[in-house]
């Protein structure tokens, strides 16, 4: 695909918020995601609610998904909402694989000026900015990484760091 692909006719473009509007918004979709998962613990139920709220609540959500460890040293999409994406992933290559690898999360200003294959993965030329979070189970052990993409340059910053982070350990990590 070229970088100037056309929208597909389901997704919006991405519009981005102020930092007390993120605040404000992942608030609300943290309130409705928890009340929605109450004590639920099928790993899928959550991941698709996660998803979907927060594509709902956060607008410049373009792509928001997990990719979930597969063998010693691979992702494999999981549940996602958004355009296709790849359906797998190499630690250690992209951002997504990156995170896998060094369990730290990583915030892209601009996907377009990282090296394509190695650096950075083009599923969708839309996507210009993204953030990317490790998740990890109550024992501790990686599930997999929660992948978010912005058809903006520099839509994600400390405020979605912090929040996403919260809301994993939050969902992910209870007994």
């Amino acid at each position: 695909m070229s970088a100037t692909a056309e929208m597909p006719y389901f997704i919006k473009p991405s519009q981005n918020l102020s930092g007390p509007e993120k605040r404000t918004a992942y608030a609300e979709a943290r309130a409705a995601i928890l009340a929605t998962i109450g004590d639920e613990q099928d790993e899928t139920v959550k991941m698709v609610t996660i998803n979907c709220l927060l594509k709902t609540y956060l607008p410049y959500y373009y792509w928001v998904g997990f990719y979930l460890v597969r063998g010693e040293n691979q992702l494999v999409v999981g549940p996602y909402q958004g355009t296709l994406g790849c359906l797998y992933i190499e630690f250690g290559r992209g951002v997504c694989g990156t995170v896998a690898a060094s369990g730290v999360t990583k915030i892209v200003d601009d996907a377009h000026a990282l090296k394509q294959g190695t650096e950075h993965i083009a599923c969708d030329p839309n996507s210009r900015s993204e953030i990317v979070v490790p998740v990890r189970r109550a024992d501790g052990s990686l599930m997999g990484v929660f992948d978010v993409d912005s058809t903006l340059k520099a839509s994600f910053d400390q405020v979605d760091q912090e929040e996403l982070e919260q809301l994993l350990i939050a969902v992910f990590t209870k007994a």
